[in-house]
């Protein structure tokens, strides 16, 4: 019962991170119907930018530590990520969508917006991982036999919240509800007056920012940076969000999770270098008896 307690509280923290990440997917395919390849790499950037803003306010305001140094860290990240988030869209994909262009031409876009991010990251930091540093202090707590860190508790519980809020925005505010009706009908929603480039910069900045988080609290988790760190995980929670129904907040929240516990549960119980194969296997099981995923709708396009 240990063992299986401790590791329903890693598959948790684990799935946090791929659902936190799968939003960001969801969020811009159901606006646009455009899978973000580069969203993953965002997150890898984001964990950068917040590598240097600790950097930077430890040598200029070393008197900032612990929860202060954490909240604007976190606010900082996030507004320079969704910054980076909305100039990709900017240079990238905004001149593509006037064009009206075929969608493989975006699909291979955001593949080399990923490379860019990947490979600029290379040419100026260097091949060498760098170590992200502590910004909270770290409590264990021992529930019986069972060890619970702070840090874990505030990765789940930030991706819950995280998942509420973004349940609000879209389902009460006047931008989700506008995110909500382009997915629905993109050619008419001009016509009803509302700003469609507006909307989308809104989804760009809000899904670029929800990277932020995760990759603040990946990097706090797991202190090893590299260029390529944002490549695996991008990949397996756009799976996740598939698996749950992309385009679907639901969906890409659960479907994250349900990786995290199938990856944790698989390496618990057999050798780790069978966590992919049986994981993917798992999840192709999946969406071959359910295609569209968990929430999912089939949907029929008119000609």
């Amino acid at each position: 019962m240990t063992f299986l307690i401790q590791n329903i509280f890693n598959a948790l923290q684990w799935g946090s991170f791929y659902s936190m990440i799968a939003l960001g997917y969801c969020l811009v395919y159901g606006v646009l119907r455009l899978i973000n390849f580069a969203h993953g790499d965002i997150f890898m950037t984001s964990t950068y930018i917040a590598f240097f803003i600790v950097a930077f306010i430890a040598s200029h305001f070393a008197g900032i530590t612990g929860v202060p140094l954490f909240v604007i860290t976190l606010v900082c990240t996030m507004a320079l990520t969704a910054l980076l988030g909305v100039g990709i869209e900017k240079v990238a994909y905004k001149p593509l969508r006037a064009k009206g262009a075929n969608r493989l031409y975006v699909v291979i876009t955001a593949l080399m917006i990923g490379f860019i991010l990947e490979n600029g990251n290379l040419a100026v930091l260097g091949a060498s991982a760098k170590s992200f540093p502590d910004i909270l202090p770290k409590h264990v707590w021992n529930i019986g036999p069972v060890t619970i860190t702070s840090l874990k508790v505030l990765v789940i519980v930030t991706s819950i919240v995280i998942f509420a809020i973004l349940q609000f925005i879209v389902q009460v505010t006047t931008l989700g509800m506008s995110m909500r009706a382009i997915s629905y009908d993109k050619f008419a929603i001009p016509l009803m007056g509302i700003p469609v480039n507006t909307v989308i910069t809104f989804t760009f900045a809000l899904g670029s920012a929800l990277a932020a988080v995760a990759g603040i609290l990946f990097g706090m988790s797991y202190p090893v940076m590299d260029p390529y760190m944002g490549t695996i995980i991008g990949w397996k929670a756009f799976i996740a969000a598939v698996v749950g129904g992309i385009g679907d907040i639901k969906g890409a929240f659960l479907g994250g999770f349900l990786l995290g516990f199938i990856e944790i549960f698989v390496t618990a119980f057999l050798p780790s270098s069978y966590k992919d194969l049986v994981s993917f296997v798992i999840l192709l099981v999946i969406l071959t008896i359910k295609p569209t995923g968990f929430f999912g709708v089939a949907k029929s396009t008119k000609i």
